[in-house]
């Protein structure tokens, strides 16, 4: 069988599909369904430090070959997390990845350091149950004016070192596509000491009621995923690829093997399925079966073999 193993700062893969965040939950819902253990991995729900009930009105809507969300980071926070989550993640045997948001560098500060003190003390017990953050630097900042932290390079800057500094555990950074220049983000990521960056996150985007003369969203905009935009998110892929020296994670509609082979050619050491995951509730396990068996039809031994290739 063809070799689909994968490793990310020391963290191991046993194939490069991992469930993004705020697509998966924490995994229990999915689980009922198939065995998500064959999993790469999972990205957990975004968290925030304090609770957050999320945007109100219409939060998700159906565009052609894709989704806008608007969701607004619903989650327990933190604490709930390490509390109500973490026994059952140190119980999976795939690689977990806890992701992080936040509206000041404060929250963000804390909430490493929260999901840092847990790790340590999980791990002197054997029960380690986060093997690395993405830290979501999509979210607005609220002391500049609500513009997003991952939009300027040097504004983000000040988080990546902070978190950085605030956690020994493998740090991955989720990159916006609506950055002013995503190769100088991932450039900056890499400089500050991350171990790996992921994009894209989703295109901010819109959709118009015309007989209420009004946006669908009460937020106006929204995010944009799903096939619609794979052919940008692989581009941008494919130049951060090629100008940064640590890990590539790629997404951005995903929903096939050979869309997950696509990614891996253009440089991504592993990948990330969203969307897809509501169109096909068993999408983890269906991809894993079809990429094993499009990789022997292909004859390709191995993942490493064509990583970058393109």
């Amino acid at each position: 069988m063809s070799d689909m193993t994968c490793s990310i700062a020391g963290v191991h893969f046993k194939n490069p599909i991992v469930m993004a965040s705020g697509t998966f939950g924490f995994g229990r819902e999915y689980g009922s369904l198939y065995d998500i253990n064959r999993l790469g991995g999972i990205c957990g729900k975004g968290l925030t430090l304090n609770p957050k009930e999320g945007n109100s009105g219409f939060r998700v809507y159906e565009t052609p070959s894709g989704m806008l969300n608007s969701v607004g980071l619903e989650n327990p926070g933190v604490t709930a997390f390490l509390r109500e989550e973490c026994e059952y993640w140190a119980g999976l045997n795939l690689a977990r990845i806890a992701n992080l948001g936040g509206n000041t560098l404060e929250d963000y500060v804390e909430g490493a350091r929260l999901i840092e003190e847990d790790a340590l003390l999980r791990k002197t017990s054997g029960k380690q149950a986060v093997d690395m953050i993405e830290l979501n630097i999509s979210c607005p900042n609220v002391k500049a004016g609500g513009l997003a932290y991952g939009i300027k390079t040097e504004i983000a800057r000040e988080v990546v070192r902070k978190i950085r500094q605030a956690t020994t555990l493998p740090l991955m950074i989720k990159l916006s596509p609506n950055a002013e220049d995503i190769v100088q983000m991932a450039l900056m990521c890499q400089e500050e000491g991350a171990d790996a960056v992921s994009l894209v996150n989703t295109f901010s985007a819109m959709k118009i009621d015309i007989h209420k003369r009004r946006s669908v969203f009460d937020n106006l905009y929204a995010g944009l995923s799903g096939p619609a935009i794979k052919p940008i998110a692989l581009r941008m892929v494919h130049q951060v690829s090629k100008a940064v020296t640590i890990p590539v994670v790629g997404m951005g509609g995903i929903q096939s093997a050979e869309d997950i082979l696509e990614y891996i050619m253009a440089g991504a050491a592993v990948v990330q399925v969203g969307t897809h995951n509501f169109v096909n509730l068993r999408a983890g396990a269906d991809l894993i079966d079809e990429l094993q068996i499009l990789m022997e039809r292909e004859k390709i031994e191995s993942l490493d073999e064509i990583r970058g290739i393109v």
